[in-house]
């Protein structure tokens, strides 16, 4: 069964730092895209970070600079390293996982943790 399992999540004054994780099992990881979204309250999922099969990357323009994805095939994870949190990140934030079995898209989520960024 897929699963994906958020954690890393928390509270942190604006200008620090957090990693989140995303553990994954029940599919082949390393064949995988993955994404980190964000959810704030009242706002629409947004798209914060890919990752592809052979690590390329891409961001939000609002987090480039300061936000790293990365991934560790033989732990079967994802990451996000965030730096030099704003107020304004705060949100849930979610794993979400896309692979394709002879062109049929597969996508799951995980269950989101919760990042606030507060004084």
């Amino acid at each position: 069964q897929v699963q994906l399992v958020e954690s890393g999540g928390g509270l942190v004054q604006p200008g620090g730092s957090l990693r989140l994780s995303c553990a994954a099992s029940g599919f082949t990881f390393s064949s995988s895209a993955m994404r980190w979204y964000r959810q704030a309250p009242g706002k629409e999922r947004e798209l914060v970070a890919t990752i592809s099969s052979s690590t390329s990357t891409n961001y939000a323009e609002s987090v480039k600079g300061r936000f790293t994805i990365s991934r560790d095939n033989a732990k079967n994870t994802v990451y996000l390293q965030m730096n030099s949190l704003k107020p304004e990140d705060t949100a849930v934030y979610y794993c979400n996982a896309r692979y394709y079995i002879r062109s049929i898209a597969y996508t799951y989520w995980g269950q989101g943790t919760q990042v606030t960024v507060s004084s």
